[in-house]
């Protein structure tokens, strides 16, 4: 770097402490609340329609799913709902059933239909993906590839 380089640098305006703040991307939340009746659905609702940068609020109550779309931070959100309503939020831990590979051999009997829990954990996924020595001895003695093995 030169010198001319590290004077530009002591002198730059574009980078540093701004007036401008950086505004948050649009995303949708989805987060997972215990809803029961309407009333429950009215607060939960009521808990992040005020909030600052949200856009569109939409309430499946039978699939306990609140979705939010706008500026807004997802823990803020989460954070909100809990101490508003009094009621345990998490984001949304379930995907669709036809996105996940191979499905995870414990099934979450609360996840709505068409949905499994996103198992991200190490010592979940384990269990329904085999391993690299279990897959090598079983391609061996495959017959979609007769040349692997000897023995046929």
């Amino acid at each position: 770097m030169g010198a001319l380089d590290h004077v530009s640098d002591l002198f730059d305006c574009s980078r540093g402490s701004s007036k401008h703040k950086k505004r948050k991307q649009l995303q949708t939340v989805v987060i997972k609340v215990k809803m029961d009746c309407e009333g429950c659905e009215r607060k939960v609702k009521k808990s992040v329609e005020g909030m600052k940068g949200v856009k569109q609020v939409g309430v499946e109550r039978k699939a306990d799913k609140l979705t939010v779309v706008g500026y807004v931070d997802p823990a803020k959100v989460v954070a909100r709902v809990a101490y508003r309503t009094g009621k345990e939020a998490e984001l949304w831990p379930y995907v669709p059933y036809y996105v996940v590979v191979h499905p995870p051999g414990v099934y979450d009997k609360k996840a709505p239909a068409g949905y499994v829990r996103n198992a991200e954990d190490p010592q979940v996924s384990h269990l329904a993906r085999a391993s690299s020595t279990e897959v090598r001895y079983t391609t061996a003695f495959s017959d979609e590839n007769p040349a692997d093995c000897s023995i046929m």
